[in-house]
């Protein structure tokens, strides 16, 4: 036997406990009852940051929270002066709240009111101080013009770009791109450092083939600005040669490099020093220039990098040290070396400190006589001022208070009284910053209370470990004491311990401990009381547990459970399997001392466990039943089908809302039955519709079913294992349910307006097994939504209402109740809904627009007001349309589009708009009936941008010595076209050649390019070009030549002529040999008068007046050579085809293949173009098999 036991005690449920007996203050306990009942002082909560920066394009909120007892009041000061909100129109107060709302909808400007503020909160026992918040609003200037000449330097030397970005608020982030955007490749030998410059340590003839531009983004705008770029101009001994370089072991010799040792670009000098506060981020960086570029490495004088805070940065050109102390302070020198030498720099760091705290006040609340203390401890470099302050004044001129005397740090309170609460600051502050803190001085007197409930109860298992709870509060603090059954002893020592918190704990709860004990709390203004009862319960145990069984299959197994328990307390015993709760079947029948199962079969195998349970605690036994099976190799043997369907069902236990229904199983046919499925019909609402009632395991065969009143059931019952699910048994006798009211009402009730003055009130209607009785109806309620309104009510049947004559878009309460001849249901609950909705009245005014490139414009508007809404707001609109483009003679589509801005808004942008171009736009609101009436129309262009890629780009190859190449004119030229630059490079497999660059006219559409290498094939890259830069590019290559002797027609993207192809004339030889084998079989026949059966072939019906029907066959005479029906004869007399299942166009490679009316293929091996070109020569024609196929017949 496998025997698993184990207790589980339930001590009672205690309060938290909130007081902690200390000799220096009173703490009050978070009960809300007792906080709202007491005085305090007032606290901030939350406040902003000290260093506080606002975006200029969004409202200004300055933040600040306080609670205490009354709620505090608030006032501002801004640079130190009295700030009277009330003044200004644009600045209000949120309730409740001191918050700051600066509201700029209505213009302003926001650098107006960059200041220092300070928060003051305020009642009748003192006031608090905010930090002073230093405001200031977001910039980002404009890069300043200035001319950026070409650098000229030479091949090995180190340079610097300057990149002096605009100071910004706050700083901006730099990176280095091109002027094409494409980021700057970094390595040890070109890298940015930390002030934006970027530094080469030596330049290379290839830092020449891109232009460098540094870019500054500013965080609260999200904009990029750009400064002119340089431009490169690097002056080398020797000509770049590819092939010298690979055989070259030295880079720099090959060039004619001269190497040199390195000497530092930043910083300058041997040696620098470096001021940083505690707690923040030091970077210390060294750049160095040397051919080759040299490494960098670092190192502290007199010890290691301090560890776990060091990381290594800019290809070890910076190192960083998070969170530095004072012990970071010292020297560090950073080593840069090559081959030809090193050079360091002494970089000494000093660590200074803002004022951090060691001890921050803390409220103190005190009783009347008592003493206590405020401490106000900081430290920094250098060591801060402390000064305190009292109710936001200097303690020096606040009035004399004899209780209180200040002693540097520290403020002592001697024999305090009533009236001496006050909120004390404490700033501490250095040349390097400051700190302020609030702490309050509360002195009350409270008589002694008992937190806890009266006359509690609690129960725990004998010789457990118990605690008896009574939490407390008074001021001065009470002193506590336990007894029992009202005896005088004071109950701490042996079994008890009396903790300073209330609590009485007993280490081993016995017997003899149950009785009544009261916990007393006293001080000089009165006593509390309040009593706990205990009582010492028998523990849960079973005496006799299941044991291990091996069983045959049929056989009826008994697992014992026998339990013994305090019989004062409920018990449940429940039974789980491998761990999971046991369904109790009709195959297991749960007894008081254990379990049966009746026909165990192999599922039943596994762990039992008996766990018995009360209120406090639980006992538990295992054991494993094993259950002997047929042998798996005759299991296999035999075949699974799908169960017999169940048979004899019957109704017993009859009742109001359920019944049972039991049947007799059918064979499982070698495959366990894992479900059964119970069905039910009714005939008044969806006679002879079966639906689902509910799912039982295979091992049941009864079950109770709970049933809805008003409904003439009828059940079947379905089969269900591995294989399928069985045939429905025979429906079981009816049995007729009686009727009563509904208990639930419909779900679904809204009301909405189809009509500007009307409301449809709609919901989801009950089913058959809702109604409970006949004449199901339903009383709809409604009335505007007003307590002082009256209802208006309807009964109806359909599962819908409409209320005309509303006014436009208000609310209204519903209600819809479902009722019967039996009485209505529960009181509903009530939903809002809204009568119609009316277009919009108002148009948005003052609509603005700021082009932001040539795409895209930002918007702003005069929000309407809610009242011309008329309906529920959706969006703003924006409609626009391409008028004309700036380019003469050239057409544009003048079709209405419109973006949407969701909800109440008043900014937005418009984009994928076409450069170079006019447009028009009006703004509209919408609600959920429409739109309301336009804005005046407001009138921009849109500037210059890139072109789109050229329509299409041909080459030919008239001969081997030269190629010919046509384009065409951008569909979107976008601006007005500059020229067209064409790159190209030869290659051949994977090998290619240097890139050429050829320079053309807007005008010019062709150029012949003189090959070098006939074997080569070139790849071609053109673009076209406006004045902001050059568009997108179509790329093409040359086709290769299968026979260099011969010259090849013009040829685009994809596209190689078929007919050349050694694959595609075997498969048309192929083809034409096939037809010609038909061809002559059909020709015997024929010559013979065959007949020949078509009626299974065709799809036709035959005349029924002809005699060859009869046999299903079809004379082919020469009376009858006339086309079938449905077919289509050419001018020459021969039948054409209507459908091809294998088109040759399918033997293209993508092409737009087709047959002339004579039946030739033309094959055109060029993408598609536009309508008004006329290909002519350029296409490629050849004489189609088919037709030649079609001659022969």
């Amino acid at each position: 036997m496998v025997m698993q036991r184990h207790h589980l005690t339930r001590a009672g449920i205690a309060l938290a406990l909130c007081l902690h007996h200390l000799v220096s203050a009173i703490e009050v306990p978070l009960d809300s009852n007792i906080q709202s009942e007491l005085p305090q002082p007032p606290t901030i909560t939350k406040q902003s940051v000290k260093d506080y920066i606002v975006d200029p394009r969004d409202n200004i909120f300055i933040e600040c929270e306080a609670k205490g007892n009354p709620v505090p009041t608030f006032s501002w000061t801004r640079n130190g002066k009295f700030f009277n909100v009330a003044k200004d129109p644009k600045v209000s107060m949120r309730r409740r709240s001191g918050t700051l709302v600066i509201d700029f909808h209505s213009g302003g400007r926001p650098e107006d009111y960059e200041g220092e503020y300070q928060c003051f909160a305020r009642n009748d026992y003192g006031t608090a101080l905010s930090s002073k918040i230093h405001l200031q609003v977001s910039k980002s200037p404009l890069w300043p013009k200035e001319k950026v000449d070409v650098i000229e330097v030479d091949e090995g030397a180190p340079l610097s770009l300057q990149c002096n970005p605009p100071p910004g608020l706050p700083s901006p982030v730099i990176f280095w791109m091109s002027s094409s955007m494409e980021p700057i490749h970094q390595d040890k030998r070109v890298s940015q450092g930390q002030n934006g410059d970027l530094y080469f340590s030596n330049v290379m003839l290839q830092d020449a083939q891109t232009d460098y531009s540094c870019n500054a983004r500013f965080h609260f705008t999200h904009t990029i600005q750009q400064k002119n770029p340089y431009t490169l101009k690097v002056k080398t001994k020797k000509p770049h040669n590819e092939t010298s370089l690979r055989n070259h072991t030295d880079m720099y010799s090959a060039r004619g490099i001269t190497e040199t040792t390195p000497s530092f670009m930043y910083p300058y000098g041997t040696s620098s020093s470096q001021m940083v506060l505690r707690g923040v981020d030091l970077l210390l960086e060294c750049i160095a220039s040397g051919v080759p570029a040299p490494d960098i490495m670092w190192y502290k004088k007199g010890g290691e990098l301090p560890a776990g805070k060091t990381k290594l940065e800019n290809f070890n050109k910076a190192l960083r040290i998070s969170n530095v102390s004072e012990e970071d302070s010292g020297e560090y020198f950073c080593l840069a070396s090559n081959k030809m030498g090193s050079i360091r720099h002494t970089i000494s760091v000093r660590v200074k400190a803002a004022p951090y705290w060691l001890d921050e006040p803390q409220n103190l609340i005190l009783a009347p006589g008592e003493d206590g203390r405020l401490v106000c401890r900081a430290n920094g470099n250098p060591k801060p001022a402390i000064q305190w302050l009292v109710n936001g004044e200097p303690i020096e001129a606040s009035p004399p208070n004899p209780s209180r005397e200040v002693a540097g740090d520290t403020i002592v309170f001697r024999d305090t009284q009533i009236g001496s609460s006050a909120v004390y600051q404490c700033n501490a502050s250095n040349e390097h910053g400051y700190l302020l803190a609030n702490a309050f001085v509360s002195v009350l007197d409270v008589p002694p209370r008992i937190l806890a409930p009266r006359n509690q109860l609690i129960r725990v298992i004998q010789n457990n470990r118990t605690r008896l709870d009574c939490p407390f509060f008074g001021s001065p603090i009470p002193t506590l004491r336990w007894f029992k059954n009202g005896q005088g002893n004071t109950l701490d020592g042996g079994n008890y311990k009396a903790h300073e918190n209330g609590s009485l704990e007993m280490n081993m709860a016995r017997k003899e401990d149950q009785g009544i004990y009261t916990c007393v709390a006293t001080n000089i203004l009165g006593k509390a009381e309040a009593q706990v009862r205990l009582e010492v319960k028998d523990p849960t145990r079973i005496v006799r547990g299941p044991e291990d069984q091996v069983v045959k299959r049929g056989s009826m197994p008994r697992l014992h459970c026998r339990i013994k328990h305090d019989p004062t307390l409920k018990l449940t015993v429940t039974w789980l399997k491998d761990d999971a709760p046991l369904y109790m079947g009709n195959r297991m029948k749960k007894e008081d001392d254990g379990l049966t199962i009746y026909g165990v079969a192999e599922k039943d195998q596994g762990d039992y466990t008996c766990v018995a349970s009360t209120e406090l605690d639980k006992d538990s036994a295992k054991a494993y039943l094993t259950v002997l099976a047929v042998p798996a190799n005759r299991l296999r043997d035999l075949p699974k089908e799908r169960p017999d369907r169940p048979r004899d069902l019957e109704l017993t236990d009859l009742a109001e809302r359920s019944v049972r229904l039991t049947w007799i199983p059918g064979d499982d046919n070698n495959s366990p039955i894992t479900d059964y499925i119970v069905q039910f019909e009714e005939d008044r609402f969806q006679p002879g519709m079966w639906h689902n009632h509910s799912r039982y395991p295979g091992s049941v065969n009864s079950a109770v079913l709970s049933l809805s009143p008003y409904v003439n059931y009828q059940f079947r019952v379905i089969a269900v294992n591995d294989v399928g699910s069985s045939l429905p048994s025979v429906p079981s006798e009816r049995y007729q349910t009686n009727g009563a009211r509904p208990e639930i009402n419909p779900t679904g009730v809204q009301g909405a307006g189809t009509q500007k003055n009307n409301m449809e009130i709609t919901w989801t209607p009950l089913n058959a097994t809702q109604a409970y009785g006949p004449n199901l109806r339903y009383i709809v309620r409604w009335r505007r939504r007003d307590p002082r309104g009256s209802w208006y009510n309807e009964t109806v049947k359909a599962p819908r209402h409409v209320v005309w004559n509303t006014p436009i878009y208000v609310p209204y309460e519903i209600k819809v109740q479902a009722e019967n001849d039996f009485g209505r249901a529960p009181e509903p609950d009530t939903v809002i809904g809204y009568s119609g909705e009316d277009y919009p009245k108002a148009a948005p005014t003052d609509v603005r627009i700021r082009v932001l490139n040539s795409t895209a414009i930002a918007l702003t508007w005069t929000r309407v007001h809610l009242d011309t809404i008329q309906g529920q707001l959706k969006e703003y609109r924006a409609y626009f349309w391409r008028d004309s483009s700036l380019l003469k003679n050239l057409w544009v589509s003048k079709k209405r589009q419109y973006v949407s801005f969701p909800g109440d808004r008043n900014r937005g942008i418009v984009s994928r708009l076409f450069p170079y171009s006019n447009y028009k736009l009006e703004m509209v609101v919408t609600n959920g009936r429409g739109d309301g009436p336009r804005s005046e129309v407001k009138e921009f262009p849109t500037p210059e941008g890139v072109p789109s890629s050229p329509r299409y780009l041909r080459i030919r190859q008239p001969n081997l010595e030269s190629i010919n190449l046509e384009w065409d004119h951008p569909e979107h030229p976008n601006g007005v076209l500059t020229g067209y630059n064409l790159r190209y490079q030869a290659f051949n497999g994977t090998k290619t050649g240097r890139t050429l660059v050829e320079n053309f006219s807007p005008n010019q559409t062709r150029f012949t390019l003189q090959r070098t290498d006939p074997i080569s094939r070139y790849r071609f890259f053109l673009r076209a070009r406006t004045q902001v830069g050059e568009g997108e590019a179509i790329v093409e290559e040359s086709p290769a030549l299968l026979n260099e002797a011969t010259p090849t027609p013009a040829y685009t993207k994809n596209h190689v002529d078929i007919a050349t192809q050694g694959w595609f004339i075997g498969l048309m030889c192929a083809i034409a040999l096939l037809v010609l084998i038909l061809l002559i079989v059909c020709f015997i026949k024929r010559s013979r008068g065959g007949k020949y059966p078509v009626r299974d072939n065709k799809d036709e019906h035959l005349n029924p007046e002809d005699k060859n029907v009869e046999d299903g066959s079809f004379d082919y005479s020469d009376e009858d050579n006339k086309p079938l029906p449905n077919s289509q004869t050419s001018l020459d007399g021969t039948i054409k085809q209507q459908e091809s299942d294998d088109s040759l166009v399918d033997y293209g490679e993508g092409g737009e293949g087709q047959f002339n009316e004579d039946g030739s293929f033309i094959g055109q091996y060029t993408v598609k173009k536009d309508k008004e070109e006329t290909e002519g020569n350029e296409s490629s024609e050849a004489t189609s098999p088919v037709n030649a196929i079609y001659s022969l017949a």
